[in-house]
């Protein structure tokens, strides 16, 4: 009986892990230019999805990226235009070429 609770356990608990995987983030062809612009400023850094298989990680401030990254600005498709201008981007700095 006991070895039944176990395994009931386990499979509860990788229900929930499963589930958590399985969610997606707000999808920007779902709301205006606006919306997707106040929703970065506000929470600062946050992922979007761009289409239902594309994704990345959007800031309104450099704070938000790490050493060594710097901001660039995006565009996404948004319900209301094919370019919003959303915020910004972190990208690895690239170091001048040495010729």
């Amino acid at each position: 009986m006991q070895h039944i609770k176990l395994a009931s356990a386990a499979i509860a608990f990788t229900s929930m892990g499963s589930g958590v995987l399985a969610q997606s983030h707000p999808l920007t062809l779902q709301m205006t230019c606006y919306g997707a612009r106040e929703l970065v400023a506000s929470e600062g850094a946050i992922v979007l999805n761009t289409s239902p298989t594309t994704y990345d990680r959007y800031v309104a401030a450099g704070n938000q990226c790490a050493l060594g990254e710097v901001m660039e600005p995006v565009w996404v498709p948004t319900a209301d235009s094919p370019q919003c201008p959303i915020g910004y981007r972190c990208v690895q700095r690239t170091r001048p070429s040495r010729d």
